[in-house]
């Protein structure tokens, strides 16, 4: 599995974040990126959020008024199937190393994209942990960080292995 990264994104805090063309990433994040709510988000196993840039093209194309950035994540990425995303899955992201930790579960802050948007991202079976669900990490998929570096837009994203 691998896919580029269309888009690197941070922000003092809260949504949307904002496109930067490189940023260096740390255990705790990308330099630069902060949460509006640290006790919820944030943190060695979410130190990164990455959706995927087909998920935020098909809300888009539903009407909902999203780009990349809006939806929180950091990286935003093409060429990877959010469908066959697991925790454990380890990647290579430019000069760094992510393991992918859990499903994003989306916040009422997304709101501001529509009522509904929620719902066009996440369900029961994806909160269960089904993996069958069409749903499955379309709301994103935190990562920590096993091996720190810098990342740039346009970078390769590459699947290594699966942590054990």
């Amino acid at each position: 599995m691998t896919g580029t990264i269309v888009q690197l994104n941070i922000s003092p805090g809260g949504i949307p974040k904002r496109p930067v063309p490189e940023a260096m990433l740390t255990p705790l994040g990308l330099e630069g990126d902060s949460w509006a709510h640290p006790d919820i988000h944030g943190g060695p196993l979410q130190a990164v959020l990455l959706i995927c840039a087909e998920v935020v093209e098909e809300l888009r194309a539903a009407g909902y008024p999203v780009f990349f950035g809006a939806l929180g994540e950091n990286f935003t990425v093409r060429g990877l199937d959010h469908r066959q995303l697991r925790s454990g899955q380890r990647f290579r992201a430019g000069a760094a190393v992510i393991e992918l930790t859990s499903i994003r579960t989306p916040c009422d802050r997304l709101d501001v994209y529509g009522a509904s948007v929620k719902a066009a991202l996440f369900d029961k079976a994806v909160k269960r942990g089904d993996t069958r669900s069409p749903l499955w990490a379309r709301s994103g998929m935190y990562a920590s960080v096993v091996q720190p570096g810098m990342v740039r837009a346009n970078d390769v994203i590459a699947l290594l292995d699966v942590a054990v």
